[in-house]
């Protein structure tokens, strides 16, 4: 069953892959706030209509509206805003790498704040992934470092909430079902970053009919913020939550090429050596830990 929905995986790690150079071209003319408010918007229309379509109940009684508004600020609007601030800084190529180190932070919010338990391949796994964030920072006796500090900054705390996020996520899954969980995050996203555009940045509403824009904005919103978390939420049910983790390891190469032909950004070296690192670093520590047993169980 897995591997039918291959395809579609495949498809998610394209669609989000490219949201980095969407960013990218936005912040041209949008402020990182108006540009998480624009895709936040098409994202919750798109998942509204797909709701609607669906028939799906929405219980407004039984939802837990205060974490639910915390999710939607730590996971998706907080994040999202980092981003596009960190890309006013960074390449869209190097943003998408070092998001890569997300499932990290998720295993080191889940050891240091939910209570969860780690093991000694994960922190070898940590240890690799933090070569590799080394390799990509290029230390040389020059400046130190060779990657921008206050954009790297702005990316490492995107992937930490992320990462408290995504173990948030899993209390809340347990109440409300995945589309309704997507739709109250976009919408509190909105909300939350609607006011931060329209109070701190300047929106010019004429950039929004020019046709690049709209193009984009119809890629980071529509598809890449609505039709995406649905065609994830399908991978899941299809192939289950460990295979639809996958992305993970697509997104970032996606990205690099997205980076590549649409904004035309090289890709040195040491972004490639730092991404394996990290990749392998995620890969070790994210696997199924197996406790050893003395003898096979005798049922009789």
């Amino acid at each position: 069953m897995a591997r039918s929905v291959f395809p579609a995986l495949l498809l998610l790690s394209l669609i989000w892959g490219g949201s980095y150079s969407f960013i990218k071209i936005l912040l041209e003319d949008f402020g990182p706030w108006t540009v998480v408010f624009l895709r936040t918007f098409l994202g919750t229309a798109v998942v509204a209509i797909g709701m609607l379509a669906m028939r799906e109940k929405f219980p407004i009684r039984n939802i837990p509206w205060l974490s639910v508004m915390g999710m939607a600020l730590v996971n998706t609007c907080l994040p999202w805003a980092l981003i596009g601030f960190s890309e006013t800084r960074l390449s869209s190529s190097m943003a998408s790498v070092l998001n890569a180190t997300t499932p990290l932070w998720s295993l080191a919010a889940g050891v240091l704040i939910f209570g969860a338990s780690a093991y000694r391949k994960q922190w070898i796994g940590m240890g690799a992934a933090m070569v590799g964030l080394l390799v990509l920072v290029g230390l040389n006796r020059e400046s130190v470092i060779s990657v921008d500090v206050v954009g790297f900054a702005g990316m490492m705390a995107a992937s930490l909430f992320y990462g408290i996020g995504a173990q948030w996520s899993k209390r809340l899954l347990s109440v409300l079902s995945t589309t309704q969980a997507t739709f109250c995050t976009l919408f509190f996203s909105m909300i939350g970053s609607g006011v931060m555009a329209f109070s701190t940045e300047h929106v010019p509403f004429e950039r929004l009919v020019v046709p690049q824009n709209m193009v984009v904005m119809a890629g980071l919103g529509l598809i890449g913020s609505g039709i995406a978390y649905l065609l994830f939420y399908r991978i899941v049910q299809k192939g289950g939550p460990v295979y639809a983790t996958m992305v993970t390891y697509l997104l970032p190469a996606c990205s690099l090429v997205w980076g590549a032909t649409l904004m035309h950004e090289t890709i040195p070296i040491r972004t490639v050596a730092g991404l394996a690192l990290i990749l392998a670093g995620v890969y070790w520590a994210n696997r199924t830990h197996r406790p050893r047993s003395l003898k096979p169980a005798v049922e009789g």
